[in-house]
């Protein structure tokens, strides 16, 4: 059994990691890498022939995992995508999401002498490339066994996260040897929003875990509707402005409309107006919805109490473009929630245009944003920032917390590791983090008495 990290090794985007049995190849995940100041054509680049891979484990939908499925599929992919149902529905929103981003990068693109976009702006895949990358979907219930061949077998554990996101566990028979390896995808955290708490992990071999918070905490002083309440309530009731949230619209918007119905259905705040400016959050909260069964005990209790989790009073969805215009010229107190998270695409940025400059505007940030993107160049405290062909001076305030991050911290991760049997576990490979993250991480555990390595991009392990 051989094990490569094709992606997300020493940087967090990118996951994608071939393992081999015998002759038999397994692509787990298939990711966007959007770092280092990649262009997105780069992604094309394969360090394997894709007709070579039997079959994609997908660990759950977000794009830095499921981005690259569609170029996979163009340039020869022929297998199945095993994955679990609600991982297919979201999956299919965000690259269909993503192909609309493509197209409006490639239509803003300078054009060739004969009419035709230069190589930079073409779009990496079309919609008839993700078509053909759904119909490949094959879905596999949590906690089922599935024999993806006569020697191995995969099970899909929840772990948090993402709705229908889960490690991938595999026992594999070897020349007469039963040995296991488990990928944690991304690793949840306790008592989030509207997710499951993640489940334990069987005892495994080897294991592949994401390292995104190693060495850091997640604020532990305050939940989630206490942060909100004296967020909304110093930028939209004392300062009578308006609070814009850039949030991924699949899963973070969702854990944050209801945190906001809690709280306003409890009469906790004066209501306030909530614009949800997102056609895609819009449609991924009908997938949360269609699998209601796997949302947390809480949000059921609530479900049954009080009606729909993703509904209240003075909260309007946003589907056109037109309505999102109009929303601009609404002058009383509110709170504009919008995709992308990283600002780096999608209608946050029409808000961002006409508010960063507006000294009662708050930004707040919920959210991981990547070195080069515009999110972490405010972040960072960038006095001019360069939006729509414009350069615009940073006066709105900016803020930032991380109660509602749906990655788990350094105790989480610690704790994924711990639960398993430290006699058989003989090696933890470290993927999806930065270098400072994965270090922390690897320390800890090898203080513990855990056997780490760090692997490099495209260096081959022999797991025996």
């Amino acid at each position: 059994m051989k094990l490569t990290i094709h992606g997300a090794a020493r940087q967090v985007t990118g996951s994608m990691h071939l393992l081999q049995v015998g002759q038999y190849k397994i692509l787990v995940d298939c990711g966007l890498d959007y770092e280092k100041d990649r262009s997105i054509q780069s992604n094309e680049n394969f360090p394997f022939d894709p007709a070579e891979i039997d079959v994609v484990v997908l660990t759950h939908a977000h794009i830095d995992h499921s981005g690259n499925l569609p170029t996979l599929v163009r340039m020869g992919f022929e297998g199945q995508i095993l994955c679990t149902p609600p991982t297919a529905d979201l999956t299919e929103l965000l690259l269909l999401d993503s192909v609309s981003l493509f197209m409006r990068k490639a239509q803003s693109g300078r054009k060739n002498r004969r009419g035709k976009f230069n190589s930079g702006s073409q779009p990496l895949y079309l919609q008839k490339h993700v078509m053909d990358t759904v119909e490949r979907f094959v879905t596999i219930g949590f906690n089922r066994p599935f024999k993806v061949n006569g020697d191995i077998e995969l099970t899909f554990i929840p772990i948090g996260h993402l709705l229908g996101a889960a490690s991938a566990v595999f026992k594999v028979t070897e020349d007469g040897i039963e040995k296991s390896i488990a990928f944690t995808g991304d690793v949840g955290r306790k008592n989030y929003p509207v997710l499951d708490d993640p489940s334990e992990l069987p005892d495994v071999d080897y294991l592949v875990t994401e390292s995104t918070y190693g060495g850091r905490y997640h604020t532990k002083d305050k939940s989630v509707e206490q942060t909100l309440m004296e967020t909304i309530e110093k930028a939209c009731i004392k300062e009578q402005g308006r609070l814009i949230i850039p949030a991924f619209s699949i899963g973070r918007t969702q854990s944050l409309v209801y945190s906001l119905n809690k709280i306003f259905s409890s009469g906790l705040l004066p209501p306030v107006k909530v614009f949800v400016d997102s056609p895609l959050a819009m449609r991924s909260t009908e997938v949360f919805r269609k699998y209601h069964y796997l949302v947390n005990a809480e949000a059921q209790d609530f479900y049954n109490r009080r009606g729909d989790e993703f509904e209240f009073d003075n909260l309007t969805y946003v589907e056109t473009l037109k309505d999102s215009r109009q929303v601009s010229n609404y002058y009383e107190p509110c709170v504009i929630i919008s995709s992308a998270g990283m600002l780096d695409g999608g209608r946050i940025q029409d808000h961002l245009f006409y508010n960063i400059q507006n000294y009662y505007c708050t930004i707040l940030f919920i959210g991981y944003c990547a070195k080069g993107t515009l999110g972490h160049r405010l972040l960072r405290g960038d006095p001019i920032v360069h939006i729509k062909d414009r350069d615009l001076s940073v006066y709105a305030t900016i803020k930032q917390t991380d109660v509602l991050s749906a990655h788990g911290d350094h105790d989480d991760l610690m704790n994924t590791v711990k639960q398993l049997d430290k006699g058989k576990l003989k090696n933890v490979f470290l993927v999806h983090g930065e270098m400072q993250s994965m270090q922390a991480f690897a320390d800890a555990l090898t203080e513990d008495g855990y056997p780490v390595v760090i692997p490099e991009n495209g260096v081959t392990y022999l797991l025996n």
